[in-house]
């Protein structure tokens, strides 16, 4: 009697606007969401039922150039032909990026050694239609503008490893300890009158609500309505509460996610993750990184 086929872990970049989605996790109620739209392609492409595993779990409106997910299929074409069937059938407003065969074990968030989010703020007395869906709009008293040097002097404090319970809630466990790698912001280039910024930064993990709450509270500074002081005390007061401003969603991106094993030529650790009912259960828990 012949075999059965084991799966193959597949590995993929995902990209999605995500204006018209409740977040990336699969929720139970029937609302839209990343997760539940890819399992339902993969699904009407090959015939099987998948569990789409994420690297992120991005928040209500939050858009992705870099996401990773893994799912398990047994495919008997091409790879290149797979990744086409999916796109086919996806909506205009997701799309995986590139696609390949990764190993049994791999899984996209407890591999990952850190996490990259941008986020766009543009400054202008009239919003601009076009950047929407995609920058947040701030618009500073007449003749001023926002201070970028402050902003950046206040971004350079969340470097290294602190408590960063000010800005967010663990989402998982009690934890709120977390390092930061890259904290800074840019000018891009102005556009019809307006000013295009942007915020990167780079963790090992965030926290549910931690760089919407960081780019909120740097803006207040920038705007002066914070001073270097009050920045630092908030930050050091470890309390929830001392944070007044949540920036909106639609600005923000997961542009990257490293594996820092990977980097080195090394294979992924094969710990154990838990089952299959483990990881599904996984996915339905409140644990979002923005």
């Amino acid at each position: 009697m012949a075999a059965v086929p084991a799966p193959v872990r597949y590995r993929a970049i995902l990209a999605y606007d995500g204006t018209n989605y409740r977040g990336f996790q699969r929720l139970a109620r029937d609302e839209p969401s990343i997760q539940g739209t890819l399992e339902a392609a993969i699904a009407r492409v090959s015939g099987q039922r998948v569990t789409v595993l994420g690297a992120g779990r991005t928040d209500a409106g939050v858009h992705a150039t870099g996401q990773v997910i893994a799912f398990d299929l047994l495919w008997r074409h091409d790879d290149d032909d797979l990744l086409r069937a999916i796109n086919a059938t996806l909506p205009d407003d997701i799309a995986l990026q590139r696609l390949e065969r990764a190993e049994p074990g791999f899984h996209p968030r407890f591999d990952a050694s850190s996490r990259t989010y941008q986020y766009f703020v543009y400054e202008a007395q009239i919003r601009q239609p076009m950047m929407a869906r995609m920058a947040w709009w701030v618009h500073p008293p007449l003749h001023q503008r926002l201070d970028i040097d402050k902003m950046n002097w206040a971004a350079a404090k969340l470097l290294g490893v602190h408590d960063f319970a000010s800005f967010g809630a663990p989402t998982q466990g009690e934890s709120t300890i977390r390092h930061v790698f890259r904290s800074e912001w840019e000018i891009e280039v102005p556009t019809q009158g307006t000013r295009l910024i942007s915020y990167r930064i780079e963790a090992n993990a965030f926290l549910y609500h931690m760089v919407r709450s960081i780019v909120g509270t740097l803006v207040e500074v920038g705007l002066n309505r914070m001073t270097m002081a009050e920045f630092i005390d908030a930050f050091q007061a470890k309390d929830r509460g001392r944070i007044r401003r949540l920036a909106p969603p639609h600005g923000l991106t997961l542009i990257e996610v490293n594996y820092e094993r990977e980097r080195r030529g090394e294979t992924p650790a094969r710990e154990s993750h838990g089952s299959q009912e483990d990881e599904i259960q996984d996915l339905h828990t409140h644990n979002r990184h923005d």
